[in-house]
């Protein structure tokens, strides 16, 4: 009797005509490589931010000026020429966002179809206008204590007065100062919630260990505008975290910090003119 062989467990190495070819999961980084890549990322944007804050905040506070009776601005001219003005404020917006693109492509999952493939940002695009709305109502319940943060911060004498612009006005101040606001919510929202509790539950960190460490990310790179600050944002990298680990949702945070930073910006003159007390 003429015995059958048994099926190979090896796969041929070429398939079937009409076969259809499986596609393995990419290879997960190794730790080193994953930590040298977190490294860069933020080197190249908010950890570089961190380090000139924290640099920042000593020379404030070795100063013989108190704290409180010095000032710092966000949004400042860059030339006096109105026209090179705009132009090097557009491309600081621009050369802002190269870092975003970064994460995006470390982290684009070609597998999944249309805006799936940011879901390891917690992207999806299903849900848009509830995004919006959630981005609205976070906004507002955000602001509220932070104007009184910050004012606390200005009583207490441990928060330097912020001039969220001194740009001068033009036709396009209003457009760059949005834009600006865009900017600082793609940034820190993208790369400090979306790609770093990505990489770092990656490292095997939990939860609470990423919510922390991301909000004391957030808090260092605002240091320059004093202790008060530094508290306020880490308060907020808290519940932003929490929110994006319960929800995992990037855009409506995205949303909160554009809003917030537009009202601020935008607001800033009429606030000085109706409460000059206060600025």
């Amino acid at each position: 009797m003429t015995e059958t062989p048994a099926p190979s467990n090896k796969r041929s190495s070429t398939a079937p005509s009409g076969a259809t070819e499986i596609q393995s999961a990419p290879e997960m980084p190794s730790r080193g490589r994953l930590w040298s890549e977190i490294a860069i990322v933020l080197g190249l944007s908010l950890g570089a931010s961190a380090v000139y804050s924290i640099v920042s905040i000593i020379n404030k506070l070795t100063r013989e000026e108190s704290l409180g009776d010095q000032s710092t601005s966000i949004n400042t001219p860059l030339s006096p020429r109105p026209i090179f003005d705009l132009i090097y404020q557009l491309l600081g917006v621009g050369f802002a966002l190269v870092p975003v693109a970064l994460v995006i492509f470390l982290l684009w999952d070609a597998s999944r179809p249309g805006l799936g493939k940011l879901h390891r940002l917690g992207i999806d695009g299903t849900a848009p206008w509830r995004d919006f709305g959630v981005g609205v109502g976070l906004a507002a319940v955000i602001g509220i204590p932070g104007i009184g943060v910050y004012l606390g911060g200005r009583a207490l004498g441990i928060t330097v007065n912020v001039v969220p612009t001194a740009l001068d006005d033009y036709w396009w101040t209003i457009p760059v100062l949005i834009l600006a606001a865009m900017r600082a919510g793609l940034v820190e929202e993208v790369i400090v919630i979306g790609y770093l509790f990505a990489r770092l539950r990656d490292l095997g960190f939990g939860s609470w260990q990423i919510i922390l460490a991301s909000a004391l990310l957030r808090g260092s790179y605002h240091l320059y505008q004093g202790i008060g600050s530094f508290v306020g944002n880490v308060a907020m990298g808290i519940v932003f975290g929490w929110l994006y680990v319960r929800y995992g949702r990037l855009l409506p945070l995205v949303m909160a910090h554009i809003l917030l930073d537009t009202a601020v910006f935008i607001g800033y003159p009429w606030a000085v003119a109706t409460f000059p007390q206060l600025f």
